[in-house]
């Protein structure tokens, strides 16, 4: 029988530095006392995103954007929050799949190719969103419709994944079409990334599936590959752009650390099938509320 082990982001080490330091942030930042309970919400909101992001491969911005746009954030607003609360969950989630890894690798059949598909899909995304960002290209439609029709479309997926594809994947090597197939994702999903705070990790899952990779691989490559790339945009939206709003980053970004580290004991203990039809059907039902 195999034994779970415990992540080492939940030792005392790691969670006691990591408490004082958030306690001495809420300080610093001036944060009124009587609105505590006001934003204390939104660590919530982090960790649903984070356990999203990091037991999917998805971005963490399926769930906060929507919600950013409830609460009336401008577009460019909405998507540097949710860049910055993704810094922390993603994070969190890359180093608890990353130390999954080194767990696992000794099955190479499993886990064969992992660092070559973070490597070269996360420089070609950091070079695609700053590609953006360089000649300011501005997104093809509005944050509202874009959002929509791409959380309806990764819903659909998951929900054709979870029903026609087979639990046990076929063994898939990388060929050297991948190696074309994940730069042109890396790029292109970068510049989605960059209108939409999501995207890269997602259509890289989906290729990898798709592929038949190992779908825990699949989903750790590219929640690493996400990790990677919105620590590289995170820098357009606080040095050269000031639209994050850090009030709800305070509450939201620790939320989201515990969410990222939570999402892989959730899919190992709990049915990833209905973890990830639950998902599916809240993006749907976003996309349908965001495009109709």
């Amino acid at each position: 029988m195999t034994t779970q082990t415990r992540s080492p982001l939940f030792s005392a080490k790691f969670l006691l530095p990591f408490s004082l330091l958030w306690v001495v942030l809420v300080g610093l930042s001036g944060f009124p006392v009587s609105q505590l309970s006001e934003y204390i919400s939104y660590s919530l909101l982090g960790v649903l995103g984070a356990i999203f992001a990091s037991s999917t491969g998805a971005g963490g911005g399926v769930i906060f954007i929507p919600m950013f746009n409830h609460l009336s954030f401008s577009e460019i607003q909405s998507i540097a929050t949710s860049f910055a609360i993704q810094c922390f969950g993603m994070t969190a989630g890359a180093l608890t799949w990353y130390h999954h890894y080194h767990k696992e690798k000794r099955d190479l059949v499993l886990w064969q190719g992992f660092k070559r598909i973070i490597a070269v899909t996360s420089i070609a995304a950091i070079a695609g969103i700053w590609s953006i960002y360089g000649a300011n290209v501005n997104s093809p439609a509005s944050l509202h419709q874009s959002f929509g029709w791409f959380s309806l479309a990764l819903g659909l997926f998951i929900v054709t994944t979870v029903y026609l594809l087979k639990p046990k994947r076929e063994s898939s090597k990388l060929q050297y079409f991948d190696y074309l197939a994940i730069i042109a994702i890396g790029y292109f999903g970068g510049a989605i990334t960059a209108w939409l705070s999501v995207g890269v990790g997602e259509v890289l899952a989906i290729y990898l599936i798709l592929r038949r990779f190992d779908v825990t691989m699949a989903v750790a490559a590219a929640v690493v590959v996400s990790a990677f790339t919105v620590w590289s945009a995170i820098w357009q939206h606080t040095l050269i752009s000031f639209n994050v709003y850090w009030q709800v980053v305070i509450f939201a970004g620790p939320g989201a650390v515990i969410g990222g580290i939570l999402a892989k004991s959730l899919v190992t203990y709990l049915s990833a099938r209905k973890l990830k039809l639950f998902f599916a059907f809240w993006l749907i039902a976003i996309g349908l509320t965001e495009t109709l």
